[in-house]
């Protein structure tokens, strides 16, 4: 009976800490703590479906205790038979118009956020000097990685997407293989990438990402995709207007970057015998959204120094890059690099510190 007793005790303290965990988070990564205005829409949508579902649950418990209470066999006797209501125009008319309530209650605000959030007219919108008002990212997912081309500004990055805060973002989503699915948690979203046609909605973004514990809001891709869909991150920096402009124009000034097989840095040779194929080292170009690839079957790595991490998951060190390059499968398995495992010890520290040195912030 004791042994009983402690496993109810136990489950019963399981359940309690899993309610209080509940409400725990990162910043970064959690939708119950939105860092814009799409994901404080989306999340208040979430309290009002939450609410209405408790108080249809609190109504048919209390109901079901009433019952229980009142009827019980050992307060009314074996015989006792309750009043039947069968038929009751009144009874049959509450149940009625109650759901009828609560669903209205709900679908209003649904179909008002699903047009408002999905209105992108503004997208394409110019100026009187043909300038584009508003920042448009074309997103690009693929196994297992990111591309985000600007066209209006004609750069493309990789992995880690920077955005101006408080304004609207709009954003073409599309799949260079299977579909994948973008998703910004403490944001919002998510929104299909698919290979036959092209997704657009807008986020905005409202805080700073530097303040953040990692300095980088995180991406997902929300939809299975492959052997590596877990490992299938993007981070993101957003930055006051004035620092963003800073950092497109250290981009643009990438224009024509390419490695040196002269050069005296051992890293670099290596780079340009084996990677620049398919590694840009140019920020200045058109993905595959564009009329020209920027150069690159792969990620774009002209910022590959500022980024927060090494193959979108490992921890961004030399070390990481080098068990990277030599076993790409081990870490992530089904991507399309291939490993590089003829490298001696001193030509994987080469290429690793030249990476670390592709930076247009420091």
């Amino acid at each position: 009976m004791m042994k009983g007793l402690k496993k109810w005790h136990f489950f019963s303290l399981l359940a309690a800490l899993t309610v209080f965990l509940s409400g725990c988070g990162q910043k970064e990564l959690s939708t119950l703590l939105p860092a814009g205005e799409v994901a404080r829409d989306q999340f208040n949508l979430l309290l009002l479906s939450s609410g209405i579902m408790l108080f249809v649950i609190l109504v048919v418990v209390i109901i079901y205790v009433i019952a229980l209470a009142r009827f019980r066999r050992s307060k009314l006797g074996e015989d006792y038979m309750p009043k039947q209501v069968e038929g009751s125009h009144t009874l049959e008319l509450v149940w009625t118009v109650i759901p009828i309530l609560l669903v209205l209650l709900l679908a209003v605000p649904t179909v008002y956020y699903t047009y408002k959030l999905g209105n992108v007219s503004a997208m394409g919108a110019v100026d009187d000097d043909g300038n584009a008002e508003n920042l448009v990212v074309d997103v690009t997912a693929k196994l297992y990685w990111w591309e985000f081309e600007y066209p209006d500004l004609g750069i493309v990055t990789a992995q880690e997407l920077v955005v101006p805060m408080d304004e609207k973002v709009y954003f073409n989503l599309a799949a260079a293989d299977v579909k994948h699915s973008f998703w910004i948690p403490a944001v919002g979203g998510k929104l299909d990438n698919n290979v036959e046609n092209v997704n657009k909605f807008y986020l905005i973004f409202e805080e700073d990402s530097k303040d953040l514990k990692d300095g980088v809001f995180y991406g997902k891709c929300a939809e299975l995709c492959g052997p590596s869909h877990a490992l299938m991150d993007f981070k993101v920096k957003t930055m006051p207007r004035a620092e963003f402009d800073n950092w497109v124009a250290a981009m643009q000034a990438t224009e024509g970057n390419t490695a040196d097989p002269a050069s005296a840095d051992q890293g670099e040779v290596l780079f340009e015998q084996s990677c620049i194929g398919c590694h840009a080292v140019s920020g200045v170009g058109q993905g595959p959204m564009g009329v020209n690839e920027a150069g690159a079957m792969g990620p774009n790595l002209t910022a590959f120094g500022d980024r927060n991490r090494v193959a979108g998951f490992m921890d961004h060190t030399e070390e990481s890059i080098k068990e990277w390059i030599v076993d790409t499968q081990k870490h992530k398995p089904g991507n399309l690099m291939p490993s590089f495992d003829h490298y001696t010890d001193d030509e994987l520290d080469a290429i690793a510190t030249y990476l670390m040195g592709l930076t247009v912030e420091k």
